[in-house]
């Protein structure tokens, strides 16, 4: 499995944005120079982040960025789908009805869903329902409590120190 930077970029963007306290936007231009990404990949996942509802945007010279939802009501979730779709991980192609093993096989239920995809599909259910129990407000204490200073870092940075 392989998601895009996409979403490493989206999670500490929103979790930048819920360090800061205010409910003031920040650029885009800004954002990225935060972490030394691309402005203009950033922005994609960001407007990513604006069509799921994630985030604000406001247009002008001081608009930018901003939390449109409480980080307690934002999971990991919310965030891969609005990168990376809602398309399942695994695509089953039939294989099993495919060359010389399902031109011999005589036995068994060809109607029947793959057991490798019901199998797979069942793991992917986990990984969702994993993604959907851990809240962004969830992995910013986790964040706090591993590095205390890190909150202060950030506000820092977005000039509100």
């Amino acid at each position: 499995m392989h998601m895009s930077k996409g979403v490493e970029w989206a999670i500490h963007t929103l979790l930048n944005l819920s360090m800061l306290g205010d409910d003031d936007p920040v650029g885009s231009a800004q954002l990225a120079a935060g972490h030394g990404l691309p402005v203009a990949y950033l922005n994609k996942q960001l407007q990513l982040l604006v069509k799921a509802e994630l985030l604000t945007s406001s247009p002008g010279p001081r608009g930018g960025f901003r939390l449109a939802r409480d980080p307690d009501s934002i999971t990991l979730l919310d965030v891969v789908l609005a990168i990376e779709g809602n398309e399942s991980l695994f695509r089953c192609t039939e294989i099993r009805q495919c060359g010389k093993i399902a031109e011999l096989h005589t036995g068994g239920n060809d109607s029947a869903a793959c057991a490798v995809k019901r199998a797979m599909y069942r793991a992917d259910l986990a990984w969702r329902e994993a993604l959907a129990t851990q809240k962004l407000s969830d992995v910013r204490r986790e964040l706090d409590m591993d590095d205390p200073a890190v909150t202060r870092t950030v506000r820092r940075v977005f000039g509100r120190e």
